[in-house]
């Protein structure tokens, strides 16, 4: 297997790997994701964690395991992606307000001595309680989630924002180490 790289400079993932014991180390992608489409696919979200991947095979030096990952959140088939600005992040919040949304998180790793690729998609949904206005403008204003698809982290929600979730919390975090092991291992 080599060494472990983590095509992610997200903060999220990198704790959910030392969590799961993983010996890793993180480049981030210099891959561009394109935030024009807004209808969801399994499709879509592998071939952005793929080209996440993908982009960072040319700079390692070593035999490694490379893994890209990206999560979206949608919302009757729309993806919500990461906000703009405040008022983006709220509109977004609003949309979400007392209702279930998945949240879709797909892994690909690559192996770079073979090139062999393997990938999975792990989906989970979240409920929000109706939330009033000055909960959504709080929230953003006190955790500025301007780096999250979605417009929030379910680990920093305060209590009577979310209603509640089924599948794995880490998924919705941002990278499921159940489906992650399963890729590792096979």
């Amino acid at each position: 297997m080599g060494k472990i790289i983590l095509a992610s400079s997200s903060p999220r993932r990198a704790d959910i790997l030392k969590e799961s014991g993983y010996c890793y180390e993180i480049i981030p992608s210099p891959y561009e994701e394109d935030h024009t489409r807004t209808v969801f696919s399994y499709e879509y979200i592998e071939s952005i964690a793929y080209n996440k991947a993908q982009a960072v095979l040319p700079l390692i030096k070593e035999p490694s395991t490379i893994i890209g990952a990206d999560t979206m959140v949608v919302l009757d088939n729309e993806v919500l992606g990461k906000p703009v600005d405040f008022e983006n992040a709220c509109q977004m919040l609003k949309k979400l307000s007392g209702r279930k949304h998945k949240v879709v998180t797909a892994i690909v790793v690559i192996d770079s001595t073979t090139n062999r690729v393997k990938k999975k998609s792990v989906t989970s949904e979240v409920e929000f309680y109706p939330l009033s206005e000055s909960q959504i403008i709080n929230y953003v204003k006190k955790f500025n989630p301007l780096d999250k698809a979605g417009a929030y982290g379910i680990q920093e929600m305060p209590e009577g924002y979310i209603k509640s979730y089924t599948g794995s919390l880490k998924n919705i975090i941002g990278l499921c180490p159940v489906a992650l092991k399963e890729l590792l291992s096979s």
